[in-house]
C-alpha cells in the first residue's frame, strides 16, 4: 500500500491516508508510520472503523501496552483501554501522559467514540519546537534542570469545583502516590531532538523553592504553548490520533457545554527519559511496575 502523509501545520501534525490501520500492517509500513511520527509528532488516521480490540493491535504495533492508568480503572474488558470521559471531568490542562511515573509512555492513541455537535477539540504542542524557540540564554538554563512530576493533586477539576463524586475521583487518581525527577529537556531516544519535557505534573523544579519553581516552569511552558507550535485537532467519527508523547503536551478544549464527549487511549510502554548530559530520570516516590513495562 502507498502512504500519503499530508502536512497540517508548520511544526506538528500530518495526517496519513494510503493504510488500513484496522488490518495487520508489514514492518514496512509500520516503520514509515514511525518515521513520520518521528518527523511530525502527531498523526491522523480518518475513517479507521476500530474497536478497543483492534485499537490496541495497532497501537501494540509500536511496543508493549501499558495498561489503561496507573490508578484508574479501564473500559471493561480491556485492560490496556482508559475511557476518556467527559462524565468523569475534562482534561483542560497541559500535559503529557503520565510524566509523574518512572517510564511514561512514549506514544498515545485516542480514538473518536462519542463527539459532542460543537467544540471538544484536542490540542497537541511540539515541545521541540518550543525548545527551539528559546532565546540561548534561556536554552542553556533549561538544559541543566531537572523537575519533579507528581500525580498527588488533581490537574482537571479546579478545587472549588470539587464535590462528592469529584472528590472520590480525585481520591482515585492519587491512590498510589508518584513522585518522579525528569530533566526539564528530554533527548528523544529516536531523533536526538531535545524538548521541554515539563507540563501539568511538573510541580517544581529540583533545588528551587515552589515559588522560584512555579514562575520558572510557567515561563517555559509559555514557549510549549505558543499559537506556532499547536496543532488543533477537531473531531469527527471513526478518527484516531497517534501522538508522541515524549515531545509533546495536550490539552482537552472544555468549550461544549457538558454534553458528551468520550475518546478511548491506548498507550504504548515507554523508554526512562534521559536529560542532556545522559542522565537518566529517577523515582522518587511510588511503583509503577503494575502499569508498564521499561522500553528499551
Amino acid at each position: 500500500m502507498s502512504i500519503e502523509i499530508t502536512k497540517v501545520t508548520a511544526h506538528i501534525g500530518a495526517r496519513i491516508s494510503g493504510v488500513d490501520i484496522a488490518k495487520p500492517l508489514d514492518e514496512e509500513t509500520v516503520t514509515a508510520l514511525r518515521e513520520a511520527l518521528n518527523a511530525h509528532k502527531a498523526l491522523v488516521f480518518d475513517e479507521v472503523n476500530l474497536d478497543d480490540e483492534g485499537q490496541q493491535a495497532f497501537a501494540g504495533h509500536f511496543g508493549d501496552l501499558t495498561t489503561a492508568h496507573p490508578t484508574v480503572p479501564a473500559v471493561d474488558g480491556a485492560a490496556n483501554v482508559l475511557p476518556v470521559d467527559s462524565e468523569q471531568g475534562s482534561a483542560n490542562h497541559w500535559h503529557t501522559d503520565v510524566t509523574f511515573v518512572l517510564n511514561p509512555p512514549q506514544a498515545s492513541t485516542l480514538r473518536s467514540i462519542t463527539l459532542p455537535p460543537y467544540g471538544g477539540e484536542t490540542l497537541i504542542a511540539s515541545s521541540a519546537a518550543a525548545y527551539r524557540s528559546l532565546p540561548e540564554p534561556l536554552r542553556q538554563l533549561a538544559d541543566t534542570l531537572w523537575a519533579e512530576h507528581t500525580n498527588d493533586y488533581d490537574y482537571a477539576v479546579p478545587a472549588e469545583d470539587i464535590d462528592e463524586v469529584k472528590a472520590a475521583q480525585r481520591a482515585r487518581f492519587t491512590s498510589i502516590k508518584y513522585r518522579t525527577a525528569h530533566p526539564v529537556v528530554r533527548v528523544h531516544p529516536l531523533t536526538g531532538e531535545r524538548g521541554l519535557f515539563i507540563g501539568g505534573f511538573a510541580q517544581r523544579i529540583v533545588g528551587l523553592s515552589v515559588g522560584e519553581s512555579r514562575t520558572l516552569l510557567d515561563l517555559l511552558q509559555s514557549y510549549v504553548t505558543k499559537p506556532e507550535h499547536i496543532l488543533r485537532h477537531r473531531w469527527s467519527e471513526n478518527q484516531l490520533v497517534l501522538f508522541d508523547n515524549r515531545i509533546t503536551q495536550h490539552y482537552a478544549v472544555d468549550n461544549y457545554d457538558r454534553q458528551a464527549r468520550r475518546l478511548h487511549r491506548v498507550t504504548v510502554a515507554g523508554d526512562i527519559p534521559v536529560g542532556v548530559e545522559g542522565k537518566e530520570s529517577y523515582s522518587v516516590e511510588g511503583d509503577a511496575s503494575h502499569y508498564t513495562s521499561v522500553a528499551v
